[in-house]
C-alpha cells in the first residue's frame, strides 16, 4: 500500500520522465507529464502515436514495454516501473485526458493523434 506521503506527491504538480528502450537497446529518457491512479496500480501518459516513446513500446509487442516512470523534488524522488501498452481507444484517451487535467489543472489541447501509454506498475523506488 502507499503511503500518504507518497499518493500526495505523485498527485503535486511536476513533471516526470519516462525511459523505454529503443531497439539497440539504448534507453530514451524523455519529460512527461504523468498520472498514477490511487491504487498505485496504473500509471498513464498521453502522447502522440508517432512519439518515440510510443513506437518503443509498439515495438516491444503486445505484451508490453519494460518502462521507468520517475519524479524528484529536491530530496524527494520516486520511481514507477513496469510493463507499458499503448492505448488508443477513445474511452482509455478521453480517461487520461480528464487525469491529466484534474493533476496539472488544464485540459490537454486537441491531439487527433494522441494515445495513452498505459503502465501496469509492478515496482516502486524511493518515496513508499
Amino acid at each position: 500500500m502507499a503511503s500518504t506521503e507518497l499518493r500526495g506527491f505523485w498527485r503535486e504538480w511536476h513533471l516526470g520522465t519516462l525511459t523505454t528502450l529503443r531497439s539497440n537497446g539504448f534507453p530514451h529518457v524523455v519529460p512527461v507529464g504523468v498520472t498514477v491512479d490511487e491504487e498505485f496500480a496504473t500509471a498513464r501518459i498521453i502522447c502522440s502515436r508517432g512519439s518515440v516513446k510510443a513506437r518503443n513500446v509498439y515495438a516491444a509487442g503486445p505484451s508490453g514495454a519494460r518502462v521507468a516512470v520517475s519524479q524528484v523534488d529536491r530530496g524527494r524522488w520516486s520511481t514507477l516501473e513496469g510493463i507499458a501498452v499503448v492505448r488508443e481507444d477513445t474511452e482509455s484517451v478521453r480517461d487520461a485526458e480528464a487525469r491529466y487535467a484534474e493533476r496539472y489543472g488544464r485540459e490537454p489541447g486537441p491531439n487527433p493523434e494522441r494515445v495513452v501509454l498505459e503502465i501496469a506498475i509492478n515496482r516502486r523506488l524511493g518515496m513508499n
